[in-house]
């Protein structure tokens, strides 16, 4: 569906209404439409790879797109689509080696057999890298074979990527939305799966991951994942389509750091709003307002859920194993968000996007079925900031409209700017926010997708370790990667 029918189709909830200290969080005040500027004018400008104009950026820089679907990759396997997260490490003589995820669902042959596929029955994972600052490939494998909805993820300090599994799919529950107008107990693309999915998995940047799941970091529909150093704690996004999602926090069960590894095992948390249960932060509007925060255990962080008595079929439905863990918090006072998408850390700040909230309350409460497209949450998008030190939420910018910041996504930082990869439809942009809160454009997609210029949305923004480059991806089933590179002091970056 398009962005054009989400909008048609939002309606105006209920306001949320809070009383004594956080009443100021839910307020549609002064600051709820922070500032904005155009930034540089940005003009279409040539792909150094063939001369096409896939991009507008500001003048003076330039760009060149480069493994796009179906290219040839070590080993015999091509590049597969859905490019989507990324980070980029320190690689030889100046180039980068980037981790890219591939968010595939649907169930079929691996789109590589080496290394050895997590599930012989699922098509999504990773593909490394080495690149120059460029664009000019070096050298690229499959990394993880045999994921699902490989969606974002985040890298850790030790030179390794995280990728997150946007889905709870697996053998063990009925198909997912992509049944269309099939009964939920549909049990075909499942059918075909071999083992559970909604996990996520660690990538090294250079080598191939182990292909085995950190399971205490939950069974949810994952997106994204940010480490925190100065607690050696782990932060994670949940992106659930029909339901409120949660803020995660995962205590390992050891320190990372010395292991280089983010270990199994460990504890998993969800946030919640300090003397306000089951708190409705999809509705939240007034930045700038800090509240302190609790974390409330998860007690079944991966939850298995029960076949027939033949074993041969499920008897949950994917809504009803969705929210397994995420119940598990609200019915301790957990917050309900908008659909989490990206997260980053900056300097002892956790930084997180929920891709559709900003507006009026969702119209749901718990144990209602899932809210029907276009899905839980009313607003264009929410920017928040979770202070580790201080143990505080803070949210930091709420979009006005569509015009001004359509539908966040994944996420990077530099210099404590906040480079955002839009997900709407009519040009999708790079955005830049400033910690004063002016948002400012980086880069347009001009690629046409049917009627719609640019319809294809940015992912994976990550700048090489040297800053000098910004590689990101346009997710579509015939995506590509791209390293656009200039001036960006010029730009306040």
């Amino acid at each position: 569906m398009t962005q054009v029918d989400r909008r048609t189709v939002l309606k105006a909830g209920a306001v949320a209404a809070l009383a004594g200290p956080f009443a100021g969080f839910f307020a549609r005040g002064a600051n709820a439409a922070p500032a904005s500027a155009a930034g540089p004018n940005l003009v279409g400008v040539p792909d150094l790879r063939d001369g096409e104009i896939r991009l507008a950026l500001p003048r003076g820089f330039s760009y060149r797109s480069f493994q796009p679907t179906g290219e040839p990759l070590r080993g015999g396997a091509t590049v597969p689509g859905r490019h989507d997260g990324m980070a980029a490490f320190e690689g030889p003589a100046g180039a980068s080696r980037l981790v890219r995820n591939h968010e595939i669902l649907g169930s079929g042959t691996p789109f590589a057999t080496t290394p050895t596929p997590y599930d012989s029955g699922a098509l999504g994972g990773t593909v490394n890298t080495l690149v120059t600052g460029k664009g000019r490939v070096l050298e690229s494998y499959p990394s993880l074979t045999g994921t699902q909805g490989n969606c974002a993820g985040g890298p850790m300090p030790w030179g390794s990527w995280v990728t997150c599994e946007e889905t709870i799919n697996g053998p063990d529950v009925f198909d997912d939305f992509n049944r269309g107008d099939a009964p939920p107990n549909t049990y075909e693309v499942n059918a075909l799966l071999k083992k559970p999915h909604g996990y996520v998995f660690e990538v090294p940047a250079g080598g191939v991951s182990s292909g085995e799941p950190v399971r205490s970091t939950g069974r949810f529909s994952h997106e994204a994942i940010a480490y925190s150093p100065n607690e050696d704690a782990f932060y994670l996004t949940e992106d659930d389509f029909g339901f409120p999602s949660g803020f995660y926090r995962y205590v390992p069960p050891r320190r990372p750091g010395p292991t280089r590894k983010l270990r199994d095992g460990g504890r998993l948390f969800m946030l919640a709003v300090a003397g306000v249960p089951e708190a409705r932060l999809e509705a939240a509007k007034q930045v700038g307002v800090r509240v302190p925060v609790e974390w409330v255990e998860i007690d079944d962080p991966d939850p298995t859920f029960p076949l027939n008595r033949r074993g041969t079929r499920p008897t949950v439905t994917n809504d009803e194993a969705i929210h397994a863990v995420a119940e598990q918090g609200w019915v301790q006072g957990a917050a309900y968000f908008s659909r989490l998408e990206g997260a980053t850390y900056d300097r002892d700040i956790v930084y997180f996007v929920s891709t559709q909230g900003g507006g009026d309350r969702a119209p749901w409460t718990r144990g209602d079925p899932a809210v029907p497209f276009p899905g839980f949450g009313n607003g264009f998008g929410q920017i928040f900031a979770y202070h580790t030190l201080s143990q505080e939420l803070e949210l930091v910018y709420v979009s006005p409209g569509p015009d001004v910041l359509d539908f966040p996504d994944n996420i990077t930082t530099r210099g404590g700017v906040l480079v955002i990869c839009e997900d709407g439809s009519n040009g999708n942009y790079l955005r830049g926010l400033t910690p004063n809160g002016v948002l400012f454009d980086i880069a347009q997609n001009l690629i046409p997708k049917g009627d719609d210029i640019g319809g294809d949305e940015f992912a994976g923004s990550t700048f090489s370790p040297d800053g000098s480059t910004l590689f990101v991806n346009i997710q579509s089933s015939t995506g590509m990667s791209i390293a656009i590179f200039g001036n960006w002091s010029s730009m306040g970056m």
